[in-house]
């Protein structure tokens, strides 16, 4: 599991200083860009897999001579007031800061969800149904799945304590996923994120 801004693993700013939130900015427009509905418009490369939570999608077995398979579209309007397209600073100009998170590639991972699982209070989710649907696995490999988007999960902490260094631990719920207490990655993340006013 991944975030972005990713930058140490810290993310501290001061909302009447531009030049301190930025950097975080122009971190999530570059690293977005690559969701851009226009590059998405192949329909060689690329297929709809609806917005909706779905069952895993079947292209074939990963040995099977099917060639190269085609990639869910994942706009980035799905990712509400953190895709950049009406907000250009991301939440953060107002202290209302937007992660997105997504699950590393893994080939021929499927990932299974665990309903339910605990959801922390003034935080708002955007993606396709608040989690990794499942229609977009598995990935078949560089080779294989060349154009691959991976879903987004879009956080949005809308009511931070000013002023205040906060550690926040993701983690991401589901079956099969586990965490490993050397790699600070798998299954989950910290990070400290101070908003000055």
């Amino acid at each position: 599991l991944t975030h972005t801004p990713h930058d140490k693993a810290e993310v501290f700013f001061n909302t009447k200083e531009m030049e301190t939130y930025l950097p975080y900015v122009k971190v999530m427009r570059d690293f977005l860009s690559q969701y851009d509905d226009e590059k998405q418009t192949d329909n060689m490369q690329f297929e709809d897999c609806g917005d909706q939570p779905g069952d895993y999608k079947n292209r074939g077995d990963l040995e099977s001579d099917m060639g190269v398979r085609k990639a869910c579209r994942f706009s980035k309007t799905l990712l509400g007031p953190c895709s950049g397209l009406e907000d250009p600073d991301y939440g953060f100009k107002q202290g209302k800061p937007c992660l997105i998170v997504k699950l590393n590639r893994i080939v021929n991972f499927r990932p299974k969800k665990e309903e339910d699982a605990g959801k922390i209070g003034e935080i708002k989710y955007y993606g396709i149904g608040e989690g990794f649907p499942l229609q977009y696995y598995p990935y078949y490999g560089k080779r294989l799945h060349p154009h691959y988007l991976q879903p987004l999960v879009a956080l949005q902490f809308t009511n931070l304590t000013m002023n205040t260094e906060l550690r926040i631990e993701c983690k991401v719920f589901g079956e099969n996923i586990y965490y490993n207490e050397k790699d600070r990655y798998q299954g989950r993340f910290d990070i400290k994120i101070q908003v000055n006013s």
